[in-house]
């Protein structure tokens, strides 16, 4: 993008964005009592307020899920064409700035970056940022705990789709089971706010261990979400695979008859449950039986720096280019607004979405 097409983009940007603005003006009422310090460049036309950036670090992972990659793998963006760490922690800052308070590193496997615990430092180092999380498979996370821990991550995801080595290695493609229990045993012991367990739930594949995950967390204080396969390009999705919320909740239930039902915080994507005397809880992501579009405040950069307000969603527009063009933090923060103005009421529905092009998994950030 050279800077004539950049001024033009921008031009475009800032037009677009008054638009938007009389959208707005119309919901003042909806906001008439409320003073906003909140940024307009990540409040979108319904609302909502984005202060949650997802960042996805790599393309590059160690292991070879079923449901994020096809079998084949996938073509790797030129490593001179992926966000460097400046970039990174350009674009972070910026939103940061603008009223996001949560981040999250993704991948591919966000462990396999060499400089992950100087992006985290740098990241830690804005007193903007109250929440630092990462997602890892959990592979090689045993040995950079303490590391992590030192550099104010807070919180941490691990995927974990079967509690049987045997299995690990059909689902995953690779070894490495014991070295994911071993990661998730020695972080429930350390000062993390929070650990928590991703299953992603597919019928014939998993379905049958859902009480034994329950049963993980009696005497272990973490949470394990239980999450509906969700269709992306390569994973060949289909219905015939998919566990609705309430079938799981109800073969949970069948052997847990006073499961309870906990309170869920504010954007809370996962409807959070708990088996009284264990230590810790369970939970369910139910992106497509019942959607949680109405209070969605997430927002991801793709590991070459292109925004996506919707991870359903196949539209994105590169902040790399724009970077690399000499965009100002002004003109950055036009563009965003745009794609954040853009983004819709809601997904187009899980038969929809597996007919849309999109990325694969690995290749949007988990």
């Amino acid at each position: 993008m050279n800077k004539f097409r950049l001024k033009r983009y921008v031009s475009l940007a800032t037009n677009i964005q008054r638009s938007y603005s009389a959208v707005k003006n119309t919901q003042k009422h909806h906001f008439a009592e409320e003073l906003r310090p909140f940024s307009d460049f990540l409040t979108d036309a319904h609302g909502r307020k984005h202060n949650y950036l997802r960042i996805s670090l790599t393309e590059r992972c160690n292991l070879r899920c079923q449901y994020c990659m096809p079998e084949e793998g996938v073509p790797l963006t030129p490593s001179d064409s992926l966000m460097n760490t400046t970039e990174v922690v350009k674009l972070a800052n910026l939103f940061i700035n603008e009223g996001v308070n949560k981040i999250r590193l993704t991948g591919g496997e966000p462990l396999v970056r060499r400089d992950i615990v100087d992006i985290c430092k740098e990241l830690r180092s804005n007193k903007g940022l109250k929440s630092l999380g990462i997602t890892t498979n959990g592979i090689v996370l045993k040995r950079k705990l303490p590391a992590l821990l030192e550099a104010g991550v807070t919180h941490l995801n691990i995927s974990l789709d079967t509690l049987h080595a045997k299995k690990f290695e059909f689902v995953t493609r690779r070894k490495g089971w014991s070295k994911v229990i071993e990661g998730i045993d020695e972080a429930v012991q350390l000062n993390f706010d929070t650990v928590k367990l991703n299953c992603v739930v597919m019928k014939g594949l998993n379905e049958d261990e859902l009480v034994p995950f329950v049963n993980f967390t009696k005497d272990k204080n973490i949470d394990v979400r239980f999450i509906e396969y969700m269709p992306f390009d390569g994973n060949k999705w289909n219905y015939d695979k998919f566990v609705p919320y309430d079938a799981m909740l109800k073969d949970i239930k069948s052997v847990f008859p006073d499961l309870i039902r906990l309170q869920d915080t504010p954007n809370d994507t996962s409807k959070a449950y708990k088996v009284p005397g264990y230590k810790g809880q369970i939970g369910f992501i139910t992106s497509m039986s019942e959607h949680f579009c109405g209070t969605c405040n997430r927002l991801r950069l793709t590991a070459d720096g292109n925004l996506k307000v919707c991870l359903f969603g196949p539209n994105e527009i590169s902040l790399t280019n724009a970077i690399r063009s000499g965009a100002t933090d002004e003109e950055l923060l036009d563009i965003i607004s745009v794609a954040v103005g853009n983004k819709k009421k809601q997904h187009a529905g899980m038969f929809n979405i597996a007919k849309t092009k999109n990325r694969p998994m690995i290749l949007v950030g988990g």
